[in-house]
């Protein structure tokens, strides 16, 4: 079923953008056509399309650029991109960052709206193809997502900094019945305090000194789709109770106004910290707590799922090469185990730094341990005389990815071994040979 599918089509030229949209117009979509790449950012913050038809060669911006950007903004978009100038090296850049396909004009119709419908179908199975992970610890989260994505109940995100909490969001939002309305996203951390109450409610205009034109604030973006509030714990207090008053009552009063307006979207919290805690040190309302905690979700920390740890490494190295114009980036096995074998204290937003900052600084297309992990001084362009070679690179590698084991395995050297993919008695010798206990 296509009726309705927001479908947003990015092209420059005047007679082939129309046509296309009046084409998937009669096929029962609801296109938005955007002649630039910042008309198309605007138009996918403001509502997200269940697919993107784009131009690689754009006034202002490629087509690439609009894709990595809206990755950042919205999240991984079903995109199929259309160009005159078709290029290998570029088509397998962007399949591998997450494209969906690649053609070259002059395109056949009929076969890009057949992958289109492939892509709403999938959509419309809830998100049957999509997942936030491959480790057990991700896939019991993503299933109490998928319960209760379809019932507008408040949900609480939990979790250290850095460990996808938004991206947990934006799944659930994904499968659930408002997935083709906004998503707006917005860290309480972030807000300064004198402007906390314009910012989530919006002012009239003359509301207060500056306040030279009305200003919609976030709940009136979200309108009837999904607002994310990150940080919650960092809400200020005398707004707290207005926002208790949104969940409760479905309403709220912009700064300056005389009449309310009807909130009838679903909201998503989400926070690192304690909140019994909070609550205690008298931070945050218990009454409000209790509303937004309907259903309770941890999302685990990078370290405790390291079977996601190569998949988004390489996610992560395709779209950096892809932002920056660089030539493909791999990583080297020894690399790949460092990667594995670290704590990651700052989750898959540091992994996503690291594998950003490599693919930029690297001379090479093969990216190796120091690149990844530069501050350790295992390889430098002037090598001190007492830095550590090749071999020492490995066991330092090795010893992260056994010591993580371990304590994966809460100790038991069979399970280690196990997870290690190695026999007891090899484990037993690099137990010796690094002096782990």
């Amino acid at each position: 079923m296509t009726s309705g599918l927001p479908i947003l089509v990015i092209e420059d030229d005047p007679i082939l953008g129309p046509a296309v949209v009046q084409r998937l117009r009669l096929e029962g979509y609801a296109p938005r056509l955007a002649p630039d790449g910042a008309a198309a950012l605007k138009s996918l913050r403001a509502e997200r399309p269940v697919a993107v038809i784009s131009d690689i060669r754009l006034p202002d911006m490629s087509g690439e650029d609009v894709f990595t950007r809206a990755i950042d903004a919205v999240g991984l978009v079903p995109t199929f991109f259309v160009t005159a100038f078709g290029d290998i090296s570029q088509a397998i850049r962007l399949v591998k960052a997450g494209a969906k396909d690649y053609l070259t004009k002059p395109v056949d119709i009929d076969t890009l709206l057949l992958r289109l419908r492939e892509v709403c179908e999938e959509t419309r199975l809830d998100g049957a193809n999509v997942e936030l992970g491959k480790a057990p610890a991700m896939k019991g989260v993503e299933n109490i997502l998928r319960r209760v994505a379809p019932l507008d109940l408040p949900v609480l995100l939990l979790g250290e900094s850095g460990v996808g909490k938004e991206v947990a969001a934006r799944f659930l939002h994904g499968l659930s019945p408002v997935a083709d309305k906004p998503f707006v996203a917005v860290n309480c951390a972030a807000i300064p305090k004198e402007l906390a109450e314009s910012l989530l409610f919006g002012h009239e205009r003359g509301a207060f000194t500056g306040a030279v034109a009305r200003r919609e604030g976030l709940f009136e973006q979200a309108q009837d789709g999904l607002l994310f509030l990150d940080e919650i714990g960092e809400l200020p207090l005398d707004l707290q109770p207005k926002l208790l008053r949104v969940i409760q009552e479905g309403t709220f009063l912009p700064v300056g106004a005389r009449g309310e307006k009807r909130f009838t979207g679903r909201i998503v919290c989400a926070t690192h910290a304690d909140p019994a805690a909070a609550i205690r040190a008298g931070r945050f309302r218990e009454d409000l707590y209790y509303r937004i905690n309907v259903v309770e979700v941890t999302i685990p920390p990078l370290r405790e799922r390291r079977e996601d740890i190569p998949l988004l490494a390489r996610r992560f190295l395709a779209q950096a090469a892809m932002r920056f114009g660089l030539p493909e980036r791999r990583l080297d096995p020894v690399a790949l185990q460092a990667l594995e074998g670290y704590d990651w204290p700052g989750n898959v937003r540091e992994l996503r730094n690291r594998m950003e900052r490599a693919a930029a600084l690297s001379d090479g297309e093969v990216l190796g341990v120091a690149d990844v992990f530069p501050e350790d001084g295992i390889v430098r362009d002037a090598p001190a005389a007492d830095a550590p070679g090749l071999d020492d690179a490995v066991d330092q590698a090795a010893r992260r990815r056994i010591e993580a084991a371990l304590r994966e395995a809460g100790g038991n050297k069979s399970e280690a071994a196990r997870i290690l993919k190695v026999s007891r008695t090899t484990l037993w010798k690099k137990i010796r040979q690094f002096g782990l206990s």
